[in-house]
């Protein structure tokens, strides 16, 4: 399978560009601002696998033109894509009151907005080939999140988006579904975390751990695979039982 996927070049994305790769698959990936670390990332898949072809694109998915000039360099470049993982995400720490106009529109046009013009512009080339799989990356944020009040809002519309375009293109052959993340141990909740999260996550979540990056991968592989052609319009929970945050 070809995949694409946003915000690659980092944490769970970058994760799975390693991970899908490995199991055998084609991978377009973009990042955002840092090209070195995204050209290492693509060096380092390409030695590793030199049978499979993975590419990194720059985009800022805030940009909706620039979304629809990426999407089409990687269907030039891969011919065919079979699923998109909508994973490049943005977040602010700060009360709601402190939350200015500059930091909510960051967030909500990067974690919503850009998933919605990714979406946008790949439903063409999936209701050509009869078949696609949409992935977005949601958060237990979406129930709610001291401190995150963009970031918890954009995730919750993540989950209306998803359910949205499962209703409207399922009978075409397309699914969408989501992946309800708890916590794991990644480059932004290590740089944006409380102190005190992951103790608490720790203690109550009913596993006793943090989630680890190949869990998103092995979920990524199965509602991309046939055997998850009837889910449709499902939030996966990766919580280890823990489905909210404080």
């Amino acid at each position: 399978m070809n995949f694409f996927i946003t915000g690659g070049s980092r944490g769970i994305g970058a994760g799975l560009v390693r991970d899908l790769a490995a199991a055998g698959h084609d991978v377009a990936f973009t990042y955002h601002s840092n090209k070195d670390l995204a050209q290492a990332l693509a060096a380092e898949v390409a030695a590793a696998h030199p049978d499979r072809v993975c590419r990194a694109y720059g985009l800022d998915v805030r940009d909706s033109a620039a979304v629809d000039g990426v999407g089409e360099q990687v269907l030039d470049d891969f011919e065919q894509i079979d699923a998109v993982v909508v994973n490049a995400a943005a977040n602010h720490i700060g009360l709601a009151l402190s939350t200015s106009d500059e930091d909510w529109h960051e967030v909500i046009e990067t974690n919503l907005s850009g998933s919605f013009y990714l979406t946008r512009q790949f439903i063409p080339h999936f209701l050509g080939n009869r078949n696609g799989r949409f992935i977005f990356m949601s958060s237990v944020a979406a129930h709610g999140m001291s401190g995150a009040s963009a970031y918890a809002a954009s995730k919750a519309g993540l989950l209306g988006l998803m359910k949205s375009i499962a209703k409207e293109y399922g009978a075409k052959g397309i699914t969408s579904n989501a992946l309800v993340l708890g916590y794991f141990n990644t480059d932004m909740t290590r740089d944006l975390a409380r102190e005190d999260q992951q103790e608490l996550w720790l203690k109550l979540c009913p596993v006793r751990r943090v989630g680890e990056i190949g869990e998103v991968a092995a979920a990524v592989q199965y509602l991309s695979s046939e055997g998850a052609a009837f889910v449709n319009g499902e939030a996966l929970n990766l919580t280890g039982g823990l489905n909210w945050s404080a």
